[in-house]
């Protein structure tokens, strides 16, 4: 990756997670320099894969928390562009307004007052897909662009399942944009898909876990997947690496603005059963699923962000091959 940072600073909130330690690393393989945010800098745990990047560049760990409006003040000082990954998660949550959608909310205003308080260039907030697809609309082949936005009464009226995150990453990108325009602040607001590649940290991230269910034959996962496409309407997958490319690119390009899917490919659960076992027949895929829709109700659609000029790296048979390689060197794949 060319290096584009000259003596740039970037700030990424919530680095110790898939998502973020691999958009710190890109960052500073590009030559910025990186102050990012963890909750407990001595959680050996939690950031020694952080500590392991400071040798690619110049990075600095700062304590923050997103309940605390002040702790992001040093960490912002002084940064051209902000990235806000960071977010509450909490899918057993039996009170998903106090455990996700207030902190959500609350978490992503008191950055961007930081960002305002610092004349932050531009500041990046990972959204979701979560906050564009889910409703109830009929039928298959609809497609799915910016302008669309998940239905938050229909989840907070029906809640089902993992209704509560869907919802906190929804309003909290909506209070983003509010606040975004009555403060003069450039926002983009990314909404990327389930993801999968080779994480840096040394925990397996769920999303993972989520997208080689098929493959590990967890029936408790497969369920996960089930739901996702019931309610999101699809199984979209992206790359990690072209999520966190995707990010440095709109924070970059001068002419982008607003919102921007990002998404790798569109299958439903059945497609990519099928996918799975004729690509990788050593192995047991789960490809029964009785009557569960073969087709997707919709797409999402990343002609904004590819009309912008940037280009997917991974197509869907990269990921599976990256993902099974390294589930392979954790000793979870014995072929």
């Amino acid at each position: 990756m060319a290096a584009t940072g000259n003596g740039k600073k970037a700030c990424v909130v919530g680095g110790s997670g898939f998502v973020a330690s691999f958009l710190v690393k890109l960052l500073l393989d590009k030559g910025y320099s990186v102050n990012t945010t963890v909750r407990d800098p001595n959680n050996k745990n939690k950031v020694s894969h952080l500590e392991e990047l400071k040798s690619s560049g110049d990075l600095k760990l700062f304590r923050a928390d997103l309940t605390d409006e002040a702790s992001f003040d040093a960490p912002i000082s002084g940064c051209n562009y902000v990235f806000h990954v960071a977010t509450p998660v909490n899918f057993a949550s039996q009170d998903p307004e106090n455990d996700m959608i207030k902190p959500a909310i609350q978490g992503v205003l008191n950055v961007l007052k930081a960002c305002k308080k610092a004349n932050v260039k531009r500041v990046v907030l990972t959204s979701s897909a979560a906050a564009v697809s889910a409703n109830k609309l009929e039928g298959t082949g609809l497609v799915m662009d910016e302008s669309n936005w998940t239905d938050v009464e229909f989840l907070s009226t029906e809640k089902p399942p993992t209704w509560g995150y869907l919802v906190s990453k929804t309003l909290a990108e909506k209070a983003a944009w509010k606040f975004a325009e009555e403060n003069n602040i450039d926002l983009i607001t990314i909404m990327p898909t389930l993801m999968s590649g080779v994480p840096l940290t040394s925990d397996i991230p769920s999303s993972m876990n989520l997208a080689m269910a098929p493959i590990m034959g967890n029936e408790f996962l497969i369920g996960a997947l089930k739901g996702m496409q019931m309610i999101s309407g699809s199984i979209s997958i992206t790359h990690v690496e072209d999520t966190c490319r995707a990010h440095i690119f709109l924070a970059e390009k001068e002419t982008a603005s607003g919102r921007y899917n990002c998404c790798g490919a569109n299958t439903s659960l059945p497609k990519l059963a099928k996918f799975l076992k004729n690509r990788y027949p050593q192995y047991d895929v789960v490809t029964e699923f009785g009557d569960f829709p073969s087709k997707e109700k919709l797409i999402l659609s990343s002609d904004k962000l590819v009309k912008e000029g940037f280009s997917f790296k991974y197509t869907i048979e990269d990921i599976y091959d990256q993902s099974i390689e390294y589930f392979k060197e954790k000793g979870l794949l014995k072929i």
